[in-house]
């Protein structure tokens, strides 16, 4: 009975009171109790037994309990009962970023759900005594304000699909137990969600993302990854997500980087990590993804050492047969860069998801507004996950069991459905059973194609086709221990039995070895290995020739006896601050006094010392007599000599970088407990990337160990930068303080902001200045004008030159305060370069593109005309400076025609008339012609010339193509209206001929190819000949129409007279079998009388044109 009790008190809420006319007593009577029990009453009000007080007094509690609690049971019992009819909804909440995230939006998610829903509610085994419903519920992008909305969608929905962003799937999941509405993410990633005590109304509508990966990296055996996220807060916690579940199955993934959508964020992220892209494929619009690859083509990392992997491809069905992806087709940078990606998606092997997203459309399903390729393909997805949950609301109500969130979980395992686009079944685990395909490109091929297959059983299959990798090899393969469960990759060693003796026996020897250890340890790291700190001529090579020369002396001296000659000799000559190189680097070595081994242990903490800005200390060189510190040589020179060359721009976002170097170096130095004591512009050198690092620190210590005598400084100059206080110790540059570099660093600050030496605005000599700051007041500062540089810049500067050393700021406050004076913009000038270069890059390379394309698009417009104007083979042959040799043609066909009356309508005409009427009716012939195998040969005034059979022969077609060319231009002259004299028929005369003929190109100024011999007079002969409307054709034309029998209707005209040629007999083309198009009626003819029929045909159209024109 507790049970029944507890099992109605967990009914969703939205489950809706059915209507009293509503036969189903069972669904109808549980809402109503639910819609009775407000949330603000406990679940123990639905007890009996707790209306007792109430009643009259006539019935005992403990008998109106019993009597209630039968009752109880006997309704329980009914509601397990098949119900007739729809009588309860169940609505499906879609959560997502669809509002923030304009490609998350592309999915559709309404149109999806909607889909899916009309489906589900048409389908009498899913529907039946529920109808469906859905919300999309909105999830912001930031992780922490999405938990809070989520938190809201308590009474939105009975079932979740989502969330997408997996940074609070944990905390969406509790809430979801805490409600008991079941959670069917595809955006989760956590193994822990796993577990069903923890997650009962947890399960997966997809399968895990980080098995196919897995999968994958065992199959070709690549374990060294890193991750890259775009900067939104869903990818960068999908990426953390990936990074460990990967990590938890022992993969070495070095980074998880976030990159920022910026070309020197994607580079420094490039320089970094490995493999896997958590954000939008570029195929579907992700710019963040475009621009990662297009950096890396840029970098020369697409040279196959480094393979990409989508992570977002995973979530979704992928097209890719006789699919072209516009961002590779328009890109061709993006493409070749794509080379280095394998596309991962799921397999759809019926239908892709356009051809599914087409048919919806075709059937009225959705709306035809957009294309199918303007939809992302997550729309599957959600489709897919409604249709999941729909299916477990099934097999609750088939099982007779709550539709409680922990049962629709459950109800989840071993299902089989079909998705949008592709099959769907899930394990006895719940987990989704799914094919994928690996897709690859070739770098030159817009089209993806299969190489492998990823099966349902995690194992990968070879489809026949390798993957094409840039330079023809891709990754290099890692050990296959890295993916065996259980084992250490480290050779095959026990790892943990091994290092646990180590451990146990260096636990019991050690304490009492381990100082003379240490200390044998760092005499050894003072003359041996890689870091070692005494350097000799076996190390360095000097620069100067001389000094070469000092040493190959020395080297030949050895072996006579003169080594101390030639040792005085090379230390005579050594300078300080002499150029060498060391290990392949540029150093410069500065003079000092030996006492080494008195400062082991300094030395080997200088040694250690490394950071950006610090100039590294690389040993003491030690030979010949000789005793000098090493350092690293920087090629610019020092700040100072920067500040006094006039050739070298700095405004102000160069000098706020050198700024911002100087003090991330001595914050360094000052957390390492290291004073300067002697920080001056020439003490910062600029190395060739114009980085500035801090050099010559720590000296102090050097010269005390040695017991120095302190000298002072040769040049009142040298001491302008010493705080106050450390002037009037009498000992300056021997003993430094923390608050005595800050001091310092106003000086400098002082110097760049100015561009000037220190003091340098005040007319005073270097000694009155060192004067007055001995023996204030006044106190003497320099005096900076806000026209250099900010007012916070010259505040920050005033503070850190206070006369009291307690009040300076450290210089993790003056970092700060800096940060805040350029607002969190960074300096570094190397980026800025850069990105300077990068923007003149694209606008460049944007410009030569466009003018690429305008050049393209004029060569084809040119190309076109020319091959207009001449015989495409001829055009060609031209264009490469070549000949056209004349050419004979055994047989050809020529085509001749003009206007009767011609000369009459020219009279009576203006001549741009004329002109409009040529145009119109050649344009009309050329459009005729361009359906036959013919050539234009040229025109005339009225007269035009076309020939078949040159200069491509065609065999014996050539009379054919004339023959139906000729019947298309009489039936389309029929037809012709003149614009200016409409009711003026255009009748023409047509002659046809064939016989041999030569061709060739004649001029060089306006070159035209043209057709010699006696074939093309006859061809004229017989248009002249000819009569309005009629086709006039010669007997050898005659004659090879007969031999291709292809039913041309021919009618003999009789034996004509043709001028030059005699009398011989002639026909003329009325038709051919097939041929139904009108032709226009000729005038009659009758024998003898030809020669009056043109006169009077002549006198009619004259007569006709006289009356136009007085009209």
């Amino acid at each position: 009975m507790r049970q029944q009790r507890r099992a109605f008190t967990s009914l969703p809420q939205t489950w809706k009171k059915t209507p009293e006319s509503s036969p189903d007593f069972c669904l109808s009577y549980s809402a109503f109790i639910i819609k009775s029990s407000p949330s603000a009453h406990p679940p123990s009000s639905l007890n009996p037994c707790c209306c007792a007080p109430n009643l009259p007094p006539s019935l005992t509690p403990l008998s109106l309990c019993g009597l209630l609690r039968f009752l109880f049971i006997l309704l329980a019992s009914l509601c397990l009962l098949p119900c007739p009819t729809q009588a309860a909804w169940f609505r499906v909440g879609v959560v997502g970023p669809w509002g923030c995230d304009p490609l998350f939006a592309k999915a559709l998610p309404s149109v999806a759900a909607q889909l899916a829903v009309n489906r589900i509610n048409k389908d009498a085994s899913l529907s039946y005594a529920v109808t469906f419903e859905y919300a999309v519920l909105q999830e912001p992008c930031e992780t922490s304000r999405a938990l809070e909305a989520f938190v809201g969608f308590h009474t939105k929905a009975s079932g979740y699909i989502g969330p997408a962003n997996p940074g609070y799937c944990d905390a969406a999941s509790m809430l979801s137990k805490g409600w008991n509405k079941a959670l069917f993410p595809w955006g989760c990633v956590g193994y822990e969600l796993d577990d069903v005590r923890s997650h009962p109304t947890f399960a997966r509508s997809m399968a895990r993302p980080t098995w196919v990966l897995l999968s994958v990296m065992s199959y070709f055996r690549w374990a060294h990854i890193g991750i890259i996220s775009s900067s939104e807060d869903i990818w960068m916690e999908t990426a953390t997500k990936v990074a460990d579940a990967l990590r938890s199955h022992g993969m070495p993934v070095r980074l998880v980087t976030f990159m920022e959508n910026t070309p020197h964020g994607i580079r420094r992220a490039l320089t970094k990590v490995l493999v896997i892209l958590c954000m939008h494929s570029v195929l579907i619009g992700g710019t963040a993804q475009r621009l990662l690859l297009e950096t890396a083509y840029d970098m020369q990392m697409i040279d196959g050492s480094l393979v990409f992997l989508p992570y977002d491809t995973l979530l979704y069905s992928l097209p890719y047969h006789n699919v072209t992806y516009p961002a590779l087709k328009r890109n061709n940078k993006l493409l070749r860069a794509y080379d280095a990606v394998l596309t991962i998606t799921i397999d759809s092997p019926r239908v892709s998801f356009y051809e599914a997203y087409r048919e919806a459309m075709e059937r009225g399903e959705v709306a035809s507004t957009l294309k199918p390729q303007q939809v992302s393909p997550l729309f599957g997805t959600i489709y897919n996950s409604v249709i999941f949950m729909a299916h477990a609301v099934h097999r609750v109500r088939e099982s007779r069991e709550w539709m409680s969130g922990g049962n629709l979980a459950q109800q989840s395992r071993n299902l089989a459905f079909q998705g949008f686009s592709h099959p769907i079944k899930t394990n006895g685990s719940g987990a989704a059973l799914l094919e994928y395909l690996i897709l690859d490109t070739d770098g030159i091929s817009w089209e993806l194609k299969p190489t492998h297959r990823y099966l349902r059983i995690g194992m990968v299959r070879f489809l026949g086709k390798d993957i094409h990798f840039p330079r023809g090899y891709g990754p290099k393969k890692d050990a296959s221990c890295w993916f065996t469960p259980g084992v250490i990759c480290s050779g095959g060693e026990d790892v943990a039995t091994l290092t646990s003796s180590i451990g146990v026996l260096l636990g019991v020897i050690a304490p009492p070895l381990f100082p003379l250890i240490r200390r044998r340890i760092n005499q050894i790291r003072l003359v041996r290995g890689p870091n070692k700190i005494l350097l000799t001529l076996a190390d360095v090579t000097f620069i100067n020739p001389s000094l070469s020369n000092k040493k190959l002396s020395l080297d030949d001296s050895r072996t006579s006896g003169m080594k101390s000659m030639s040792e005085r000799s090379l230390a005579s000559t050594i300078s300080t601050q002499s150029p060498a190189t060391y290990e392949n680097s540029n150093v410069v070595i500065f003079e000092a006094r030996p006492s080494i081994y008195e400062l082991q242990c300094f030395c080997l903490q200088m040694k250690d010392m490394r950071h950006e800005n610090v100039n590294p200390f690389l040993g003491f060189f030690h030979d010949c007599g000789v005793f000098a510190i090493v350092t690293e040589f920087c090629s610019r020179g020092s700040l100072e000599d920067l500040l006094l060359n006039e050739d070298v721009k700095l405004d102000w976002m160069f000098k706020s970088s050198l700024l911002l170097d100087l003090i991330k170096g001595m914050k360094y130095l000052h957390h390492r407990g290291v004073s300067h004591t002697r920080l001056k512009s020439r003490n910062c050198v600029v190395d060739g990337r114009f980085v500035l690092k801090v050099t010559d620190y720590g000296y102090n210590e050097v010269l005390e160990a040695q017991r120095f005598p302190y000298v002072e400084p040769h040049a009142d100059g040298e001491l302008l930068w010493t705080a106050p206080e450390i002037l009037r110790s009498g000992q300056a540059g021997l003993h430094g303080t923390l608050p005595g570099d800050v001091y310092s660093f106003a000086i400098i600050m002082q110097e760049v902001v100015v561009r000037g030496p220190p003091f340098c605005m005040l007319d005073l000599s270097d000694k009155e200045i060192i004067e007055k700051l001995c023996k204030p007041p006044p106190l003497c500062r320099p005096v900076v004008s806000p026209d250099y540089a900010p007012m916070e810049c010259i505040q920050l500067m005033k503070q850190c030159w206070n006369e009291q050393p307690d009040k300076r700021p450290a210089f993790d406050e003056i970092f700060d305060q800096f940060k805040n004076i350029n607002k969190g913009k960074k300096t570094n000038i190397i980026d800025s370069m850069l990105r300077m270069l990068e923007q003149y890059s694209s606008n460049l390379e944007e410009l030569i593109r466009e003018r690429t394309e305008e050049l393209e698009i004029e060569k084809q417009k040119t190309e076109k005309l020319l091959t207009q104007m001449l015989p495409p083979s001829v055009a060609e042959a031209l264009k490469v400076g070549g000949t056209v040799e004349p050419e004979y043609f055994d047989q050809v066909s020529l085509y001749f025609s003009d206007i009767v009356g011609f000369t009459t309508i020219s009279a009576n005409s203006e001549p741009i008339e004329v002109v409009d009427l040529l145009n119109d009716l050649y344009t009309l012939f050329d459009a005729i012609i361009g359906n036959h195998d013919v050539y234009k040969v040229e025109t005339i005034g009225d007269a035009y010339m076309v020939a078949s059979g040159v200069p491509v022969p065609n065999g014996i077609r050539h009379a054919t193509e004339i023959a139906n060319m000729a019947l298309d231009i009489l039936s389309a002259v029929g037809t012709f209206k003149m614009r200016h004299m409409p009711d003026v028929p255009v009748r023409i005369r047509i002659g046809l001929h064939t016989g041999p003929c030569v061709a060739g190109v004649v001029g060089l100024t306006m070159p035209r190819y043209c057709l010699f011999g006696d074939t093309v007079t006859t061809a004229s002969r017989m248009e002249s000949s000819g009569m309005p409307y009629r086709i006039h054709v010669h007997q050898s034309t005659v004659k090879v129409l007969h031999e291709l029998n292809l039913g041309y209707k021919l009618e003999l005209r009789g034996r004509t007279e043709v001028r030059g040629k005699g009398i011989e007999e002639t026909y003329w083309l009325v038709g051919r079998d097939g041929f139904t198009k009108p032709l226009p009626v000729p005038p009659e003819l009758k024998s003898g009388k030809i020669q009056i029929i043109q006169v009077y045909n002549n006198l009619q159209l004259f007569i006709a044109v006289c009356v136009m024109t007085f009209v």
